[in-house]
């Protein structure tokens, strides 16, 4: 099993920053990825980033669409924790923010850290 502890997130105004972090613990030796969803009121969740752990890719990023050269994803240097960091929040960025960790084909989620843009 591996458990994931999410921190940050908040309410912050249009144009602002945020960042989350998410650390992995458990049986963390086997995570393929870790990354973010988001799920907004009424809407699917959503793949926002993802950094790719071990292999040939290792490393190797991915971001939607919606938030590509806004927000950045990074992991700690034992690869065990992944932060988000948001910039130019807009409206339409609020979501409950789930960090996720893939490990032998089983995705582990955490509980999920709102984050709500607003004036």
């Amino acid at each position: 099993q591996v458990q994931l502890e999410e921190s940050g997130g908040g309410l912050v105004q249009p144009g602002g920053t945020l960042r989350l972090s998410c650390a992995a613990s458990g049986h963390s030796f086997s995570i393929n990825a870790m990354g973010w969803y988001r799920q907004a009121p009424g809407k699917e969740r959503e793949l926002v980033a993802s950094i790719n752990r071990g292999g040939v890719r290792d490393g190797d990023t991915f971001y939607a669409d919606s938030v590509k050269g806004r927000f950045a994803i990074s992991r700690s240097r034992d690869k065990n924790a992944v932060y988000l960091e948001m910039n130019s929040l807009k409206p339409e960025d609020t979501a409950v923010y789930y960090c996720y960790a893939r490990r032998l084909g089983i995705d582990h989620w955490g509980q999920g850290t709102q984050v709500t843009v607003s004036s």
